[in-house]
């Protein structure tokens, strides 16, 4: 049986998003290790100034690199990604997995309750209203996202656990006096590594959009640089004539997201194949 990694391989829309998330993380990694864009708040040249072998996107209004600044916003967008991805994504995985398998309990009430309520408030609204209300505090837009994002994945996890709670090797497990939570988290949790694989890239893209939007009105990064924020400061630059940071905020922005799309939709199917020849 072909592995998931070799479906995907054959996969060429797949591998083109793998290739291109693998540029923008290198380019994080760079900056992370201080390699790259660290001169991101450097004012290095004069204001405007044309794409040039010294400057290669220009300059914005302060006399700023455009291409330093796009680099370090790849390791934003990429911090908090990971970050919100992971958090959001445990957690609605655990919560999932518990509600599934205490159907009908109070716990399970208790979870979709938290859920409906979470669900029922326009989701940028609310996520505004969060990191508006924790301004100052550099974690704020983190927190506002995985509270939001959990809700998806639990939802779905809390479907396949209902759904894995009848096949036999749980049965097995049951019948030799396995307590619920050596089952859940030992047998059900890892068949379930598929969907969570896939609505981890889901996340991930979504962070990334929800990150653009609050820098934008300024409810997201705060000490430092990201796309959303050289989208808000092309907002007047794009009336004075000048699209530098405008395009390159929006090329890397779409990049990146078209990436992982294509990286999500392939392994979705990769690993729904390998489901059905199982």
């Amino acid at each position: 049986m072909e592995s998931v990694w070799q479906r995907l391989r054959s996969d060429g829309y797949g591998m083109l998003g793998f290739y291109i998330i693998a540029v923008f993380a290198l380019a994080a990694l760079l900056v992370w290790s201080g390699l790259l864009g660290q001169s991101w708040a450097v004012v290095s040249g004069g204001r405007w100034e044309s794409i040039s072998s010294t400057h290669w996107f220009g300059t914005n209004l302060l006399g700023q690199d455009i291409l330093q600044r796009t680099l370090f916003s790849s390791a934003t967008a990429f911090e908090v990604g990971l970050s919100v991805t992971i958090l959001s994504t445990l957690l609605g995985t655990v919560l999932g997995a518990l509600a599934g398998w205490f159907r009908s309990s109070w716990l399970d009430e208790l979870i979709l309750w938290v859920k409906g309520v979470l669900d029922s408030i326009p989701f940028y609204l609310f996520a505004a209203a969060i990191a508006f209300a924790l301004q100052g505090n550099r974690w704020a837009m983190h927190l506002a996202m995985v509270i939001t994002f959990w809700t998806t994945t639990a939802r779905i996890i809390r479907g396949e656990v209902i759904r894995l709670k009848q096949r036999e090797f749980v049965e097995a497990a049951r019948a030799i006096g396995l307590p619920p939570r050596t089952i859940i988290f030992r047998h059900v949790l890892p068949n379930t590594s598929h969907i969570v694989l896939v609505q981890a890239t889901i996340v991930f893209v979504a962070a990334i959009k929800t990150e653009v939007i609050l820098s934008f009105l300024g409810l997201g990064i705060q000490n430092g640089v990201s796309w959303g924020l050289m989208l808000a400061e092309s907002s007047q630059e794009v009336l004075a004539g000048h699209f530098g940071n405008f395009a390159a905020a929006s090329i890397a922005l779409f990049l990146l997201l078209v990436g992982f799309n294509l990286l999500a939709d392939s392994l979705q199917d990769a690993m729904d194949k390998r489901r059905s020849v199982s």
